[in-house]
């Protein structure tokens, strides 16, 4: 599969449609494609500390991947569905959905990524 960006690109994961965040969270590019068991992805824990130790090595992958602000957009905007659940953008549920709040007020991604990258 090639992937050509899209016109939006330039203006982050935002600008891009579904389909378009779905195609680069799918691609070669995705750090996630069969690394790791797909249980690695799910951490079962409900607090956020034990979850993160859960899916330590899936987060791991997660902060070197080249698409991890689209994969967190695309989690985001799935909410109701398959987005809330397991390890997307290198966050684990319980932080996503902090984010998510913010995300909904307008917050872009990119903006939420850096303010974590800046924390930890």
């Amino acid at each position: 599969m090639t992937i050509a960006p899209p016109s939006g690109l330039g203006a982050g994961p935002a600008a891009l449609t579904n389909e378009e965040l779905q195609n680069f969270v799918a691609s070669p590019l995705a750090g996630c494609a069969g690394t790791l068991e797909p249980d690695e992805w799910y951490p079962i824990a409900a607090k956020p500390a034990r979850a993160r130790v859960e899916a330590a090595r899936a987060l791991a992958v997660c902060a070197a991947c080249p698409v991890r602000a689209e994969c967190l957009e695309l989690s985001l905007r799935t909410w109701s569905g398959a987005g809330q659940h397991g390890v997307w953008g290198g966050l684990v549920e319980a932080d996503r959905n902090s984010l998510r709040r913010e995300w909904l007020r307008g917050a872009p991604v990119t903006a939420l990524l850096a303010r974590l990258a800046r924390a930890r």
